[in-house]
């Protein structure tokens, strides 16, 4: 089988063990599971040869961007074959007028926006890591810019996949909207690598704004931090982005990026539009931000001030490390109707001090969706015991409130357990799509929808 692919793919085929555990999960607490071999693909026909040849010898399939999901999407805990799509990275075409984009699926997210920002547009979705957009839509991947521009699903205007069997499809043209048969491109992108392969996308584009300004906003309370951020939405305010740094997760900023900032519950905001525009945006929140015991209002319309600002947002699961550097950080997340939000943060936090767990929160408070990371002693049991009762209790509780166990992380392999809670008997549904997308189950096996007792898969020889 390997001589297969070799052919097919020469010098593009590896089985050294640093090769193998460089795409296996590393970012979190999931234990690495390293695939038997890694195939690198440069076209749409290695995608395709690679889905054949591991079909007819019923061997597990995984597809790797960048390796930054967080909930174990990219283990081999069957073995098998990882794809590696990251040299599929071409930008094939940009059209300003209709502002959309085609790209292959190892492009990633600053890659593009370096290529678009002569042109005066860009793509919105920031999920922090600099990871690739196939990868992205197949996460569902969501991030700082969502609030106003929307998650993977409302920027993927179609897409190109190869099915289980080698079949390419296309799940639509570049119309802004459409009528026309099921909408396969929502069913693909989200479905980590289990119903397809995803090869080529083309993406919804946005004009950069004539002006943004940033504003850093220290509270007395979280639970004012996020009553602000929740009337700021409901009253119809067009924040870019509005994220959530609780004071924990500010005390370790500050380590990790020598910053001084009080360290207290903080939103972080952003606001695009015109120069009044802008200006105008801020005034309200700062209103909004003062009736709930504001402490500061700091803004600026700095290009470097914003990036210094952002960075810092974006570092903060390496900031977290600084607490306790020899430390492993679970890092898990859950999304709430706007009216549960604060009650949700103001629960978790409780739970962990009764659980005696360092943890800090981070959300991207606009849509209800917010992040806790724990620091813990993977070697102690009664610690590693107690985190795992609180994501546990953090995802059953989102979904109490009428919410989800995950926003953006997906589920992999981290949150299977809880999709039955969510969605009921709608779970058999899925396991039908699966079945009749996937029939030999050899697409990302024990992703999202809990393994079967016997795989039937084959093995490497």
């Amino acid at each position: 089988m390997l001589a297969e692919l070799r052919a097919r793919l020469p010098d593009r085929v590896s089985t050294a063990k640093a090769v193998r555990l460089q795409h296996a999960n590393a970012l979190t607490w999931h234990a690495p599971e390293p695939p038997d071999a890694v195939a690198y693909a440069t076209s749409i026909d290695d995608v395709v040869a690679v889905v054949r040849t591991c079909a007819a010898h019923r061997l597990p399939l995984v597809a790797f961007g960048t390796g930054t999901s967080l909930e174990g999407q990219v283990n081999a805990p069957a073995g098998g074959i990882c794809l590696d799509l990251s040299r599929m990275n071409r930008v094939l075409a940009v059209r300003p007028d209709d502002m959309d984009c085609t790209v292959e699926a190892g492009v990633t997210r600053l890659q593009l926006n370096a290529d678009l920002r002569d042109r005066g547009l860009f793509f919105p979705v920031d999920p922090g890591a600099d990871a690739s957009l196939g990868g992205m839509a197949a996460t569902r991947a969501s991030g700082t810019n969502a609030v106003r521009y929307g998650t993977m699903r409302e920027n993927v205007l179609a897409l190109t996949a190869v099915l289980a069997d080698g079949r390419v499809i296309r799940t639509g043209g570049r119309a802004r909207k459409s009528a026309a048969g099921y909408d396969l491109a929502r069913l693909l992108v989200g479905s980590e690598g289990t119903l397809g392969i995803i090869v080529d996308l083309t993406l919804r584009l946005h004009g950069i704004p004539e002006a943004i300004a940033a504003a850093r906003c220290p509270f007395r309370t979280l639970a004012g931090a996020c009553a602000t951020a929740i009337g700021a939405i409901q009253s119809g305010l067009p924040l870019a982005r509005v994220e959530l740094l609780d004071e924990v997760q500010i005390r370790a900023t500050n380590r990790h990026s020598g910053l001084d900032l009080p360290e207290t519950p903080t939103l972080f905001v952003e606001f695009h539009g015109s120069p009044a525009g802008v200006e105008e945006q801020a005034e309200t929140f700062r209103g909004l931000a003062e009736d709930n015991d504001l402490l500061a209002f700091d803004w600026t319309r700095d290009a470097e001030e914003r990036s210094r600002l952002w960075k810092a947002r974006n570092d903060a699961a390496w900031a977290s490390l600084s607490l306790r550097p020899a430390a492993k950080v679970v890092a898990t997340d859950v999304c709430v109707p706007l009216s549960r939000l604060a009650e949700c943060v103001l629960a978790s936090k409780a739970d962990l001090a009764a659980r005696g767990l360092l943890g800090m929160v981070v959300g991207h408070v606009g849509d209800g969706n917010f992040h806790v990371a724990v620091l813990f002693d993977p070697a102690d049991r009664d610690e590693s015991a107690r985190v795992k009762g609180f994501c546990a209790d953090l995802a059953l509780r989102a979904i109490a409130m009428d919410g989800t166990c995950t926003g953006e992380h997906g589920i992999g392999q981290g949150k299977v357990e809880y999709l039955a809670a969510e969605f009921g008997d709608a779970l058999d549904t899925m396991r039908d799509l699966k079945r009749a997308l996937d029939p030999l189950g050899i697409l990302n096996p024990g992703k999202i929808l809990p393994p079967a007792r016997a795989t039937g898969l084959g093995a490497l020889s």
